[in-house]
């Protein structure tokens, strides 16, 4: 199965007078681990691009069950999606560390957009990756075991830590059983066989939250 390719993060695809405008619009906001940024089901007050860290976007399901959406990183401009539509968020959204982020009002933002058309461009890039996100975690839950629906976040995380075609990864995100478990729509002790699987295949190597994908290849060629 094919990846889809995953646009630039949005702080990064900014110019250098794209940058200055939006942090000058922006105000700078530090969050620790654990801390909620927004909550599901609250109006949209803004968005908030990631200068340093790690986030998780998850949602409250049926019987409270968390899912994991996402972990953006650096770079990724989370939000977007109420702000644009005035809708309440979709999602909660915590730290995952330490967290620096540069937040605009959603009037702000969309000011900001709408006074650079080249952005807006960005910005629609975004969402369409985040819609074609979903799309892809469907086919996963209806098309691979646990062990592969792992398998396929683990390449997800090695592919931000990575740099260029490096095969053995250390993720640096603090990730525990239960976050992949929510990740892949799992239960934890079904995480915990799909981990020692790979860990025998001599695939990854796993610590106190803590992997390390030591065949990248490996992994890729079992999600395919």
């Amino acid at each position: 199965m094919s990846t889809t390719r995953k646009p630039i993060p949005f702080l990064t695809a900014l110019t250098a007078p794209e940058r200055a405008e939006f942090d000058a619009v922006g105000e700078r906001r530090r969050f620790t681990d654990g801390q909620e940024i927004f909550r599901q089901g609250e109006a949209a007050a803004g968005v908030f691009a990631i200068v340093s860290g790690r986030v998780k976007v998850a949602m409250r399901g049926a019987g409270g069950r968390e899912v994991v959406l996402q972990f953006p990183g650096s770079g990724a401009l989370v939000g977007e999606l109420a702000a644009l539509s005035r809708g309440a968020r979709a999602a909660s959204v915590s730290a995952v560390g330490d967290v620096e982020t540069v937040a605009l009002s959603t009037e702000d933002f969309r000011r900001f957009i709408s006074a650079n058309p080249r952005v807006a461009g960005l910005v629609v890039q975004q969402v369409t990756a985040l819609l074609a996100e979903a799309d892809r975690q469907l086919v996963d839950l209806a098309t691979r075991d646990v062990t592969g629906r792992v398998a396929a976040r683990l390449i997800d995380l090695a592919d931000q830590a990575a740099s260029g075609d490096q095969n053995v990864v250390r993720i640096t995100l603090a990730l525990t059983q239960d976050d992949l478990a929510a990740w892949t729509g799992a239960s934890r002790e079904a995480v915990a066989k799909a981990l020692a699987q790979l860990r025998e295949l001599g695939w990854v190597r796993t610590g106190r939250r803590e992997i390390t994908v030591l065949d990248r290849a490996a992994l890729q060629g079992l999600v395919g």
